[in-house]
């Protein structure tokens, strides 16, 4: 990236910082109306758990006062999320070997852009019942002829009914417990080490992303509808089982405005699939510590408008970890997990050797099964709750398979390894507004380092500086 390009970049990230500083930021997210508590009570920075936030979920977000009750109208029970962000791609462009065109891969690169803007129904029902529901508008939606265009959706929801028991004379409850529905497996989970609210927490719109992931890791957001039992002893073990099937039928809100009659939609699979969740944590002083394990075995129609074809199987296993020390002025997290993925082509491998092509817009894997293999680790640091940094690792790698990957110039099978590093530093000037600037840097890409889609084209290229404006009132 050339110094005009940052130079550009920062121009225009200083304007959009100005901007947003002046925004009203007197109010507070729904749960922290809801508790009366400033937000660092529950996060070490939006959205990465405290404790006592970890305690807040589990309850069910039932913590305070609802927001209508007996005595009247106490709070609002919603919260507003917003983003303005500018992408600039190391190298914005690329040429077609056989016809000497260049070509554009990111739109609007180094352009001031609205990304998104989501609106939280969240607080507590009752004693015993609370969640939230979350609805995305995405301005940088991809149309069906590539372009960019607004569209809107459901997003992460978690709904819960929940209930605790202490022994007498307990200073605090022995046993937390309750049901979850939701619609992203590990959406439900209180720590930062699973997908979906792991870390990076936002990223850029914008950027190109490599093209492998395992199911597990966001696969079946906003796709799936689920229901769990968990229950947590002494702030000591954890555990939780629950099933997912499609969203349709009466779980149609949970899969709201994504597309489902439509090739390659939403992912259908057959009947209820498991996902389980075992945890061992321990809390003293300012530290806090887990080591825990969690995964899903789901059963895929290759064709999602299809369910007379045989099915794809996916499993799932993973373990991961969290650690916390948090004080006044200083804190520090890191977490880390690692997802093991078995795919068995069950029925896409067969159709695809006698006819060449897979059902409907279904995969044509060249193996009868494949390993997909996921590490991440982070580490975190912030000052005074405002000032912070950030250093992460991210790694794929899995099966040579020429059918979902390619070949490279030699004619071998390509793998969809790839690997690379992000830097990140955060201002929070004010518990309603996050200011970050995030590089994420490149060795592999799409299984190679150099060349990975045969038009030139290095892992390198992909490399990222984000610039994000996030507000939440």
């Amino acid at each position: 990236m050339n110094s005009d390009r940052i130079l550009t970049t920062l121009r225009i990230g200083a304007g959009l910082m100005l901007y947003v500083l002046a925004l009203p930021s007197d109010a507070v997210p729904a749960f922290a109306r809801q508790t009366g508590q400033d937000c660092v009570a529950c996060h070490v920075s939006w959205p990465e758990l405290t404790p006592y936030g970890r305690y807040f979920k589990l309850t069910g977000y039932t913590i305070g006062k609802p927001a209508f009750s007996s005595e009247g109208f106490d709070h609002i029970p919603l919260a507003v999320m917003a983003q303005a962000s500018i992408t600039s791609t190391k190298n914005n462009t690329t040429t077609d070997p056989a016809t000497g065109e260049t070509t554009t891969v990111n739109q609007r690169n180094n352009s001031a852009v609205f990304c998104c803007l989501s609106l939280f129904l969240a607080g507590k029902v009752t004693d015993n019942i609370g969640g939230f529901i979350q609805w995305t508008y995405d301005n940088l939606a991809t149309t069906a002829d590539g372009s960019l265009g607004g569209h809107s959706a459901i997003d992460n929801t978690d709904l819960r009914l929940a209930g605790k028991y202490s022994a007498p004379g307990a200073a605090e409850p022995d046993w937390l417990y309750g049901l979850t529905l939701n619609n992203n497996p590990t959406v439900e989970d209180p720590w930062n080490s699973t997908p979906a609210w792991g870390f990076p927490f936002t990223a850029s719109p914008l950027a190109q992303t490599p093209a492998a992931a395992t199911l597990i890791d966001g696969g079946l957001a906003q796709q799936v509808a689920g229901i769990g039992a968990y229950a947590f002893w002494q702030k000591t073990l954890y555990g939780e089982v629950a099933a997912y099937r499609t969203a349709n039928v009466a779980g149609n809100l949970l899969r709201a405005g994504t597309p489902f009659n439509t090739p390659g939609g939403v992912i259908t699979v057959n009947n209820f699939n498991p996902y389980w969740r075992l945890a061992y944590a321990h809390d003293w002083g300012p530290n806090s510590i887990m080591f825990g394990t969690y995964g899903m075995v789901v059963n895929v129609f290759p064709d999602n408008l299809s369910t007379s074809t045989p099915t794809d199987r996916y499993r799932d296993v993973a373990v991961d970890a969290q650690y916390q020390y948090i004080t006044d002025p200083h804190t520090f997290t890191a977490q880390t997990t690692y997802i093991w993925e078995k795919q068995s082509y069950n029925a896409s491998f067969p159709i695809t050797q006698q006819t060449g092509s897979g059902y409907g817009a279904g995969p044509t894997p060249a193996n009868p099964t494949d390993t997909l293999r996921t590490f991440k680790v982070k580490g975190t640091y912030y000052y005074e709750r405002k000032y912070g940094a950030t250093l992460a690792y991210f790694q794929t790698t899995g099966s040579a398979d020429e059918g979902l990957y390619g070949a490279d110039d030699s004619g071998n099978p390509r793998t969809p390894n790839s690997n690379g590093y992000i830097v990140e530093f955060d201002w929070v000037p004010i518990q309603n507004l996050r200011l970050l600037l995030q590089y994420t840097g490149y060795s592999k890409f799409n299984g190679a380092s150099t060349n990975y889609d045969g038009t030139g084209r290095n892992a390198r290229d992909n490399n990222t500086l984000f610039f994000d404006v996030w507000v939440a009132f």
